[in-house]
């Protein structure tokens, strides 16, 4: 089963959970804003993309930062300290499948990992 990762009211989470559920695909939701995230998880993902991937610098969170705590921002260990306080600024969602893990939304590449 897959396991997906995001924030409920993100709307390329609920683009993403449509699309699961439209293809009939189970999966289990972890909600990191709630849940939060660990080390080990950020590091496992990691394993499969560089860590730059895994910081949304397009969304308000990142916005919000001041440009000395995002100049601060300069390698895994630095990144994955702020993404564990900002939970909110991790790309999302986050879709581990047997083969790897997909980050956000993008229905071809659903289409040719998950199916």
């Amino acid at each position: 089963m897959l396991q997906v990762y995001g924030i409920k009211n993100c709307n390329t989470v609920k683009k993403a959970l449509t699309w699961l559920e439209d293809n009939e695909i189970d999966f289990q939701f972890h909600d990191f804003k709630k849940e939060g995230v660990s080390d080990e998880k950020l590091a496992e993902w990691e394993s499969h993309v560089d860590w730059q991937s895994l910081v949304n610098k397009k969304g308000t969170t990142w916005k919000k930062l001041t440009a000395e705590e995002q100049a601060q921002v300069i390698d895994a260990n630095s990144a994955n300290k702020v993404l564990k306080e900002h939970t909110s600024m991790i790309k999302r969602p986050i879709i581990e499948y047997g083969k790897g893990v997909l980050l956000g939304f993008n229905e071809e590449d659903y289409s040719s990992s998950l199916k």
